[in-house]
């Protein structure tokens, strides 16, 4: 079957390890189905993969892709659940030690289909499209859990969404606004800031900025670069969840005095669980929000899409489509 995979790993020119071709179909273990994929969308994972990280050289060829979206084997709509949990682990799967994503330990979704246990697939509504769907697996599942499980938000309260422009950024700023919340915004790009008012963000300001008041919450994905920002946002008592570090993890100073002084939580979250992703799905359906689509290529031409992420030219989700 046609499939895009990671032959080899350089953490210098990551691409060079991609190959679009062919690789034989999917195995199918008890308990498992099988999808068709029509849409999948692309993830910074991807791009890390073939950098090596989270992936290990006796996995390869590895295809690569955590999010889809497509046909059951009974020809139903479907979004897939990328979150694959240990066999004997009940509960909620994000805490399973053994978890892994697709396209870690199992075969992922750019190619004409994938495994996945059969509680990983999730009906999918028909007012979404495959591509709208294929991007709420990893970036938007993820903000969902932080805002809603791990941030506690409710309607009426303000959050600080930190780096405007990615995946799970553009998914906080949709998802805050949707769910009533008053959404601030940052980048240093001023084309990103004007882009997050268009999607929902009720202010914007530069990266670092003094901000007019003090936030419930602050969303942050980005780490080193604005950690200490989002800390002096926080009114007393507010919240910072994070599951990204993409400026590094690595910090000058933690804040510890602010945190403890000020009482701040400081929370991290990880992807989502199955029942989460349901319940995303179902937020879309009824308020008809909807992922914004960067672009859209066929899976084709899966290459200029990791170049254009590699490049930071992205603004929401590229999606590939079979």
């Amino acid at each position: 079957m046609f499939a895009v995979y990671a032959e080899s790993f350089s953490s210098d020119d990551p691409l060079s390890g991609l190959v679009v071709g062919e690789r034989p179909d999917p195995t199918v273990p008890d308990g498992w189905t099988t999808v068709t994929v029509k849409a999948a969308s692309l993830n910074h994972h991807d791009l890390w993969s073939l950098r090596g990280v989270g992936l290990k050289q006796e996995s390869l060829p590895m295809i690569l892709g955590c999010d889809a979206a497509g046909l059951d084997e009974d020809g139903n709509e479907v979004v897939v659940h990328a979150v694959i949990s240990d066999p004997a682990w009940h509960g909620d799967e994000t805490f399973d030690p053994k978890r892994s994503l697709l396209s870690e330990r199992h075969q992922g979704t750019f190619a004409d289909r994938v495994a996945v246990p059969r509680a990983n697939v999730v009906p999918k509504p028909a007012s979404l499209s495959f591509e709208e769907a294929a991007c709420l697996p990893t970036a938007w599942l993820t903000a969902y859990r932080m805002l809603f499980t791990q941030g506690g938000l409710k309607a009426g309260d303000t959050v600080l969404v930190q780096g405007a422009g990615g995946g799970v950024a553009t998914a906080l700023i949709t998802l805050a606004r949707a769910g009533g919340l008053k959404v601030l915004a940052t980048s240093r790009d001023e084309a990103k800031r004007a882009r997050a008012l268009e999607i929902g963000a009720h202010d914007v300001f530069e990266s670092g900025a003094r901000l007019p008041v003090k936030v419930d919450a602050v969303m942050e994905t980005v780490g080193r670069a604005t950690w200490s920002h989002s800390i002096r946002s926080l009114r007393p008592g507010g919240k910072i969840v994070i599951s990204g570090t993409t400026s590094g993890p690595q910090l000058d100073d933690a804040e510890l005095t602010r945190i403890f002084f000020l009482q701040l939580q400081v929370v991290g979250s990880t992807m989502g669980t199955r029942s989460e992703l349901a319940s995303l799905v179902t937020m879309l359906d009824a308020t008809g929000t909807r992922p914004l689509v960067d672009s859209v290529l066929p899976m084709e031409q899966a290459r200029d899409g990791f170049a254009a992420m590699a490049q930071g030219e992205v603004f929401g989700k590229i999606v590939l489509t079979r």
